[in-house]
């Protein structure tokens, strides 16, 4: 587990779906969301996200109940119309608070309960959604080298 640090993320144009459910379909959303990028021409910009709505308690029981705000998101070059429940929108930056996990995606939550800590510990506020950032495909690579940024929106 990395170390937090403070750093100013830039608005992206971004396309992407939100849906309620499970974290279960991050991976199909994503495909589904760079497919559509691909097919209408946006150009891939950047690395796979998913935008977190819920506090991670409310995640949880969220997660649980299929009930989750599932909201998965690609940076993209050039603004595209939406189709369906995809949309392109610009995704808000600012100073944010980041740390990197390494493993697998369901053994993140000591990395986030660390993000947590140091936010309070340095006195400030989560003031959006959090993202997590996938550097790496699961699929080609080990689960224990599997690497996302998470991000805070920090005030």
């Amino acid at each position: 587990m990395s170390e937090v640090c403070v750093t100013v993320v830039k608005p992206q144009v971004v396309v992407g779906v939100w849906r309620r459910g499970t974290y279960a379909e991050i991976g199909p959303m994503i495909a589904e969301v760079c497919e559509y990028a691909q097919a209408s021409g946006a150009g891939i910009k950047g690395r796979p996200m998913f935008v977190c709505h819920e506090t991670p308690r409310q995640a949880m029981k969220a997660n649980e109940e299929a009930s989750a705000d599932v909201e998965v998101v690609i940076p993209i070059s050039n603004v595209v119309d939406g189709q369906g429940d995809i949309t392109c929108y610009e995704l808000p930056g600012g100073q944010m608070a980041k740390i990197v996990h390494k493993g697998p995606y369901e053994n993140c939550a000591p990395t986030y309960k660390k993000l947590f800590e140091w936010i309070a510990a340095n006195h400030k506020k989560v003031a959006g959604p959090t993202r997590e950032v996938y550097l790496n495909d699961p699929r080609q690579v080990s689960p224990d080298d599997i690497l996302t940024e998470i991000y805070a929106p920090i005030a």
